[in-house]
């Protein structure tokens, strides 16, 4: 009879021998017993945290998200959450395509007067009739990073690809019934070569099923066929959560133009501002300044209102780095009225996947009317997409009023520090 125990025999570990184990380094925190609920997986690891960092952990384990899900969906090794207040705005007229109405937005943020912020410039947009928003689909895309000899294969390399594009749309298209591949754009110099593929991913942001799309075709076509290695899967001329020229340029995820005309009125009694100052700020701050900064976004803050927008729909945050590229634009319009504009040429955005299965993300999602329906593909992204434009004018507008005001700083020491302290008179 063999000597070597029956596993099944084995008594299971104990909760606190766990801990133990994970205390004194002897199993690392996602070798866990796999058979345990994913809740008490969580208590585990924060106990063992408690007494590796003699701080207790209560906060960051009180929430309300499903915790099977969202660690086998969206964080590993999962011990908690970090609670992040969550404002409203609104309403906000948006006068889209999808989005054709009035919204109450939610925004979380640690940012003391952004919201309140943003609410103004909502108010200003709804007394001038809303924002006009326009979005136009460029694509998900992601550029594998392949070695040649030289020139003479590299050119082989091109033709191949060229010559087989039907073969790779096809086994690409085959990893997802919700993509669809709209071109394979190359570039290289020396030995290098980029391969920038770039989809259509319905109502997912889509950068997961890119990835796994272009795997499939580099490791079981091209790499194959060609002989050629991909050194990367990713070779940063996608390009993803990095501000680039090439993004700027042709887009990538969602392209936003938002625009919308205040007259005198608005202006004054809203915005506190007037045309002039409002022009005159835009163009030595937005432009000059960001010219002189050698910035690539010429606008006020496109980041603040993303990142809180980003956040409360369950988005990746690393976009923001992508989306905060842009350039507000205002303009005079007869005595005393401005013609304001946004453009924002790369915003990777998705009405599901990712985030935004998360309960108080699916909530924040259900406030905006956004629900992805497979026979209207694409239709649910694009409505969350005029939001964040006539979102994002709002805020732009409210804080560039701000400026010719004085009012930034009054704000945030009002909002963000309590009362404002008594002055000496001026």
């Amino acid at each position: 009879m063999s000597k070597t125990a029956n596993p099944a025999s084995v008594a299971p570990l104990t909760r606190e021998e766990i801990v133990r184990s994970l205390v004194t380094g002897e199993r690392r925190f996602h070798e866990i017993p796999k058979t345990l609920p994913a809740e008490e997986a969580a208590e585990i690891r924060r106990q063992a945290l408690a007494e590796m960092t003699s701080t207790p952990l209560a906060n960051i384990g009180h929430h309300s998200l499903d915790v099977q899900r969202a660690s086998h969906r969206n964080c590993e090794n999962f011990i908690g959450v970090a609670q992040i207040p969550m404002g409203v705005v609104g309403p906000l007229r948006v006068r889209g395509k999808h989005a054709d109405g009035d919204f109450w937005v939610p925004l979380a943020t640690t940012e003391a007067a952004l919201v309140a912020s943003t609410n103004r410039g909502c108010t200003a947009l709804r007394e001038a009739g809303g924002a006009v928003v326009r979005i136009e689909d460029v694509g998900m895309t992601r550029a594998p990073v392949f070695r040649t000899s030289g020139i003479v294969q590299t050119q082989a390399f091109l033709q191949w690809i060229q010559d087989h594009e039907e073969e790779i749309r096809d086994l690409a298209e085959g990893t997802s019934r919700y993509l669809k591949l709209l071109e394979v754009r190359p570039y290289t110099f020396g030995t290098t070569v980029f391969l920038r593929f770039r989809f259509d991913t319905g109502d997912a942001m889509g950068m997961n099923m890119a990835t796994i799309a272009c795997d499939r075709v580099v490791n079981e076509l091209i790499e194959p066929a060609t002989g050629v290695p991909c050194i990367g899967l990713s070779g940063n001329y996608c390009v993803d959560k990095k501000p680039a020229a090439i993004n700027w340029q042709e887009g990538r995820g969602k392209r936003i133009y938002a625009e919308i005309l205040l007259d005198a009125p608005i202006l004054h009694h809203i915005l506190k501002t007037d045309a002039r100052s409002l022009v005159e700020v835009q163009y030595r701050k937005n432009l000059l300044g960001s010219i002189a900064a050698g910035s690539m976004g010429y606008n006020a803050h496109y980041a603040n209102v993303l990142a809180a927008f980003f956040i409360a729909t369950g988005q990746d945050p690393a976009h923001v780095v992508e989306g905060s590229m842009g350039i507000t634009c205002i303009e005079s319009r007869g005595p005393d009225s401005v013609f304001a504009s946004i453009f924002m040429p790369d915003v990777p955005l998705g009405a599901v996947g990712g985030g935004t299965s998360l309960d108080t993300q699916r909530e924040a999602l259900a406030m905006l009317g956004v629900s992805p329906d497979p026979e209207r593909r694409g239709e649910a992204v694009t409505r969350l997409a005029e939001i964040l434009g006539a979102v994002v004018l709002a805020g732009e507008l409210s804080l560039m009023a701000a400026f010719t005001s004085n009012d930034l700083a009054r704000a945030h020491e009002k909002l963000g520090r309590g009362e404002i302290p008594n002055r000496l008179p001026t």
